[in-house]
């Protein structure tokens, strides 16, 4: 059975077996988390991002889709490269696509070996999803797909709002979620 873990807590410090990177489609590095995974991991990631082949020009990975790259100077073994979905107002499969982004996620660090995986809310920076929806997605996604092989689920927002959006959800969804 598969632990949820709410813990306001910054990625790039845990010691688990996968962190998320809440990337873009060319996974080069950017601002908010992925800057931050991209300058705690050090230049080794850049190139492992480099080394991914493109499914087209500028891009490595499609909206929804998940990438696995070692972990580099990280505590982290692994960082697992998800890309969510811009916010356009709900009405362009922004929920679809960011359900699709945890589920690769989980699939892509259960294939790695991951036992212990740690998610941002994704989509949640400057991509503009709100954070209630995106709190409400994100868990009914990892519900729905959790299982025996990754035994600890950490949710991380960086604020206390942040967490009350994952708690609301959680209460909402009917899920247990520990928090930490």
């Amino acid at each position: 059975m598969t632990q949820m873990i709410l813990r306001i807590a910054d990625l790039t410090t845990l010691d688990v077996d996968a962190i998320v990177n809440a990337a873009n489609p060319a996974l080069l590095g950017g601002g908010g988390v992925d800057g931050a995974i991209h300058r705690a991991a050090g230049p080794g990631l850049l190139r492992a991002c480099r080394a991914l082949p493109e499914v087209e020009p500028g891009m490595r990975c499609p909206t929804g889709e998940a990438r696995v790259t070692p972990g580099f100077d990280l505590r982290a073994r692994w960082v697992v490269h998800a890309v969510g979905p811009i916010w356009r107002g709900g009405h362009a499969n922004e929920a679809r696509l960011l359900a699709a982004c945890y589920r690769n996620s989980m699939l892509a660090a259960a294939q790695a070996g991951a036992r212990s995986v740690a998610f941002p809310a994704i989509s949640c920076g400057v991509y503009g999803y709100p954070y209630a929806q995106a709190a409400h997605v994100a868990l009914a996604a990892l519900r729905a797909c959790v299982g025996d092989v990754v035994a600890r689920v950490l949710l991380c927002p960086r604020t206390h709002e942040g967490a009350a959006h994952y708690r609301v959800a959680a209460a909402a969804l009917d899920v247990a979620l520990v928090e930490d």
